[in-house]
């Protein structure tokens, strides 16, 4: 599988960065906890917006192949 080049990148979560489990599980959270902010404070459209936000990170974070990524990163550090 060939890692994606360009502005697909800009979106592509699957890396080494976000392998501890919790960086993952904080960057769904946050976005989910700020559109129940946003709802609380009557602004539905932002609130949708961030839960969006956060149920793509959590699609991407659960078909990410994570060790995939962290192969990649070893042979990466290795390489250096």
């Amino acid at each position: 599988m060939s890692s994606p080049s360009g502005f697909a990148r800009f979106f592509d979560l699957a890396v080494p960065f976000f392998l501890p489990v919790w960086r993952r599980v904080a960057t769904v959270i946050v976005p989910v906890l700020w559109a129940l902010f946003e709802f609380a404070n009557g602004a539905p459209f932002w609130a949708l917006v961030f839960l969006a936000l956060g149920g793509i990170a959590a699609f991407k974070f659960a078909t990410a192949d994570w060790n995939a990524v962290a192969a990649r990163a070893r042979a990466d550090q290795e390489g250096r």
